[in-house]
């Protein structure tokens, strides 16, 4: 080292070796922080370290991520809870459009179910390529962003996330519909209601994959169960031709308002393809699984397509034999009706509405997987902001749950709660981006062959016109019920993200180093500026500081009052002759405004110079002190910010009362 640097006291040895119980010491210059929160200062900061500990729980290290994956068992229920869901609803979807028709027209309810369950079955065979070829995850995203090309991949990746919302915003308003069957004084609260238990997910969710699957897994599983035994025992009752007829109260007769045609079949089966959603989760979740990842996300796909056929087959059946009619109040469902036909209104009927209603509630959980997972892979992808992929305390997509929380709330405040109003909307999404992934998957295998792809190719193809027709029938039945919406949000989307990876692809541009630069004492010349309200101690530190940077240090007075700044100016020269004091008159009041004009009007005369503006700023020592002040300091800030050749330094004084 030089003599001149040995007498600067910058390169003195100062303390440097951490607390041996905050840190550990891998090895040199290296350190592991060991202790959680222990930084955290200020009643208010312990609060609210308190809150997020008892509502998330602590926080988990980032060397445990493997251990929170998720078993088979325990992630059936997380990714397939929206699929099996559907077979709460989608039945009384079909009726619903039926049932305009007459009660002839129920007779097609069982072939429109076969129909939506076969194209089930091929969507679920061509996802299992999309899983095999792409194990990190992306499912419709990845497959049609990379043998597609960017576009066609964002326009998957935009129609999975509405679907995604979507889900969540349908699901709960589903759950919250069974609950007002048997709770029908609720009714009127049903928004209110959804907005709660989107909360409760929410937070949930921010407690981690592993936590929230096994609080969300036995509501599933007893959902499965209870449905199964209720239409075995249906069953049972057909063979023994003791099967009930269903009568509709006075005024649930539907009104025959059109004679059945072709495009209401269609119609019928686009409402019921509500049915075929939660596909996309288990591809875009497969980061989730213990390993083998892919082989579990297969097991999980066939699980899950399995059950969801026997429960939504079963449920089609039975209420074509019985007659059921939907109640058009929406008060309560077809799932209830059929209980309460079944078994009455006993102790079996009420778990069949709760167990509903919470697997109703819980297939939004399926979104709360996806969409974080889906936008976190965007992020890396430079088309999503990059907080979407940073990890919580609890290792989960904080940024991607609240956000579909939110989002999903606003779809339910917008439509009022209404099943039947948010259903136009659903589907039509996923099944562009199904569409989408299987022409890409078509193209991939085309790409790179191997063994067996002219029947994976021919697979993938099969899906890819399957859904295809099904996107555009759905597109062409429900654009005038409210599916426009999705048309303008996709687009919007795309935009976005396309705007989004343009900034940060400037970004990386402007900051890269082309070469790595010798580290040099650079001897520009440099001015220091210190904001001056009056004399006290906030601004004498400033000024103490601000003697350390430079030798050319002004103060800056900016005022209205011409009385007040004379007596700060003679106050000023009696103190010091060292520092000039300028006071700049402000008539209209703009203080901030004349004091970024005149550091402009410096640096445009000056423009060698590197300007310093040192700010002093009291820091109360509660909380609920900042209301009390201006926060001009902080304005000032974010002010500077923009300005070229301007650095801004904060000194701040802290309050000891």
């Amino acid at each position: 080292m030089k003599d001149d640097e040995k007498q600067d006291p910058l390169h003195e040895t100062v303390g440097v070796n951490p607390d041996s119980t905050l840190f550990e010491d891998l090895e040199s210059g290296i350190l592991r922080v060991t202790s959680v929160g222990a930084s955290v200062e200020g009643s208010i900061g312990r609060l609210l370290s308190a809150w997020r500990h008892a509502l998330i729980g602590r926080p988990i290290a980032t060397a445990q991520e493997l251990n929170q994956r998720l078993s088979k068992v325990q992630a059936l229920p997380i990714l397939a809870s929206d699929n099996m869901s559907s077979s709460a609803y989608a039945t009384e979807q079909i009726v619903r459009v039926l049932a305009i028709a007459g009660a002839g027209a129920l007779s097609l309810t069982l072939p429109i179910t076969f129909a939506l369950v076969g194209v089930l079955a091929i969507v679920v065979l061509s996802y299992s390529q999309i899983t095999r070829a792409y194990p990190a995850g992306g499912g419709s995203y990845a497959a049609a962003r990379e043998n597609l090309g960017v576009v066609p991949g964002l326009v998957a990746a935009a129609s999975v996330l509405v679907d995604y919302v979507l889900t969540v915003a349908v699901s709960v308003a589903a759950g919250v519909e069974a609950l007002t069957s048997v709770a029908p004084q609720l009714f009127g609260y049903r928004v209110v209601l959804a907005i709660l238990i989107i909360t409760v997910l929410v937070i949930g969710n921010l407690r981690g994959v592993r936590e929230s699957g096994t609080l969300f897994s036995a509501p599933t599983y007893i959902y499965v169960l209870s449905l199964l035994g209720l239409l075995a025992y249906g069953l049972y009752r057909f063979m023994s031709g003791t099967l009930p007829t269903f009568v509709p109260p006075p005024g649930w007769t539907p009104e025959v308002t059109t004679s059945l045609s072709f495009l209401l079949i269609l119609r019928a089966f686009s409402s019921g393809a509500v049915a075929l959603t939660g596909v996309e989760a288990v591809a875009d979740g497969i980061r989730v699984l213990k390993p083998p990842e892919t082989r579990n996300a297969n097991i999980i796909l066939f699980w899950m397509a399995g059950l969801f056929g026997m429960l939504f087959l079963g449920v089609s059946f039975l209420a074509s034999h019985v007659g059921l009619v939907p109640d058009p109040t929406e008060q309560e469902t077809l799932i209830s009706q059929l209980a309460r036909l079944l078994v009455g209104g006993g102790w079996f009927h009420l778990l069949i509405q709760v167990a509903t209603a919470l697997i109703l509630f819980l297939a939004a959980n399926t979104a709360f997987v996806g969409f974080p997972r889906l936008s976190s892979i965007l992020a890396r992808d430079r088309f999503f902001p990059n907080q979407f992929l940073l990890l919580g305390d609890r290792l989960a997509l904080s940024t991607g749950i609240i956000t579909v929380g939110i989002l999903a709330g606003l779809f339910v405040v917008m439509f009022g709660g209404s099943v039947a109003a948010l259903i136009p909307l659903y589907t039509i999404g996923v099944f562009v981006a199904f569409t989408l992934s299987q022409a890409g998957m078509v193209r991939h295998w085309r790409r790179v062959k191997g063994k067996g792809w002219h029947v994976r190719m021919l697979l993938n193809g099969l899906g890819m016109v399957v859904t295809g027709f099904v996107a555009l029938e759905a597109v062409t039945v429900k654009f005038s019920h409210g599916a426009w919406i999705v048309f303008i949000l996709i687009p919007l989307i795309v935009l976005l993200m396309l705007a989004i990876r343009r900034h940060y692809v400037h970004l990386a541009h402007e900051l890269r180093l082309r070469r790595l630069p010798s580290l040099e004492r650079v001897t520009q010349p440099h001015m220091v500026f210190v904001p001056v309200e009056d004399l006290n101690r906030p601004v004498i530190d400033a000024l103490a500081y601000a003697l350390r940077l430079s030798t050319e240090v002004r103060a800056v007075h900016v005022t209205y009052d011409v009385a007040s700044a004379e007596r700060l100016r003679k106050r000023w020269e009696e103190w010091t002759k060292d520092i000039v004091l300028i006071v700049i008159e402000a008539p209209y009041r703009h203080w901030t405004s004349a004091l970024l004009s005149y550091l402009d009007s410096v640096s445009k005369q000056n423009p060698n110079v590197l300007l310093t503006v040192v700010i002093p700023e009291f820091i109360p020592r509660h909380w609920w002190e900042h209301l009390l002040h201006s926060q001009g300091a902080m304005r000032l800030k974010l002010a500077l910010l923009s300005r070229q050749n301007v650095v801004v330094v904060d000194v701040p004084y802290r309050l000891k009362m």
